[in-house]
């Protein structure tokens, strides 16, 4: 099924509400999309040591792809499958130092970096090994610390991620520290798509959000749109604390409280003045999503400034009004809205971004 956006957002009208209500649509979209995307894997943390293994399934319970992030001997990262190339058995159960993979099943081996090494019993086997003997391996791009992989990309990372890694280069990335203790995973009931519509506007701060609209300036809060990305600037109001800019930054002279990025299809990375809160959106099937909050803090005095209560309440009050839309967008009495030209151009970004990808 295929959906038209207009580039003219004083036209447009959003997606209909079939969208948020198709099985085969939902469907699409982890095989169109989500498949094809960058993802956020974690930071490198995940390998503290040489020869270390760690484990992973990328987007459980839509894309179920088992992979292992490794740091071999000589200290270079790689992002393998973590199934078996004979018979696709599981390889890797646990994080952990492994001098090789050697699967339970039948005993073949590889190297810590996928290469095939041995099997029992295939001294008969003609044209073996091959490379299809060895375990698949991904790409891998970095920000700072925090890795991402694809399955099978249709993007390059550096041409997704590219504005943000401009405009927050002078962003010190090395100084986060994951904090566990401030982190979460909420489960929500609606459309995975329907999260990310909430984040993507700060049109409704001022109607849901009582405490934000006191740090945030309303009038001063922008949305600047990027091929796969945008960018919330969110200006502090009188009194809230803002980032100490570099002379070269565009942000220069402004009180800037949050820089609000997303990324296609489902990432968000909100830069605070203590550390950054990156939300992953995994869709869970049609009517239930899980989000996943990981909070980076600064190892310093500037990290103390993180409140875990003002992101919760945040969060669940965009819940609140996240599920009551998903229930509403259920009627059989509507179709479609209107985009705010002003204040909803990263709804409008996001909903072409999926139209065109549906259509391809």
């Amino acid at each position: 099924m295929e959906f038209y956006i207009d580039p003219d957002i004083r036209k447009s009208t959003t997606l209909p509400a079939l969208f948020y209500k198709s099985r085969a649509i939902f469907d699409q979209l982890s095989e169109k999309i989500l498949l094809t995307s960058w993802q956020f894997v974690g930071d490198l943390n995940l390998l503290p040591e040489l020869s270390w293994a760690y484990p992973f399934m990328l987007l459980e319970d839509s894309l179920d792809e088992p992979l292992m992030l490794v740091r071999d001997k000589e200290d270079n990262i790689y992002c393998l499958s973590n199934v078996c190339t004979h018979r696709g058995m599981f390889l890797v159960d646990k994080p952990g130092k492994y001098r090789m993979f050697s699967c339970k099943y039948h005993g073949r081996c590889f190297n810590l970096n996928g290469q095939f090494r041995s099997m029992p019993e295939f001294r008969e086997a003609e044209n073996f090994p091959s490379e299809m003997d060895n375990l698949p391996s991904l790409e891998l791009g970095n920000l700072g610390d925090f890795l991402f992989t694809s399955i099978s990309p249709n993007i390059e990372f550096k041409k997704v991620f590219e504005p943000l890694l401009e405009r927050m280069n002078w962003f010190p990335f090395e100084d986060l520290i994951y904090n566990e203790e401030g982190s979460h995973v909420y489960n929500i009931k609606t459309h995975w798509a329907l999260y990310c519509d909430n984040y993507l506007e700060g049109f409704h701060v001022p109607f849901v959000h009582p405490s934000l609209n006191q740090a945030l300036d309303y009038k001063e809060y922008d949305t600047e749109i990027f091929d796969f990305c945008n960018l919330q600037l969110g200006i502090a109001s009188e009194g809230s604390p803002v980032f100490e800019l570099p002379k070269d930054s565009p942000d220069y002279g402004k009180g800037v409280f949050a820089y609000y990025w997303w990324v296609f299809p489902n990432m968000m990375f909100n830069f605070y003045t203590w550390g950054v809160s990156v939300n992953i959106v995994e869709p869970i099937d049609l009517n239930n999503t899980r989000v996943v909050f990981k909070t980076y803090l600064f190892n310093d005095e500037r990290g103390n400034q993180f409140s875990k209560k003002d992101i919760h309440d945040t969060e669940l009050e965009d819940e609140e009004v996240v599920e009551r839309v998903h229930i509403g967008l259920q009627s059989r009495l509507y179709k479609h809205g209107r985009f705010s030209p002003s204040k909803e151009k990263g709804v409008h970004h996001f909903h072409r971004l999926l139209a065109e990808a549906l259509k391809n």
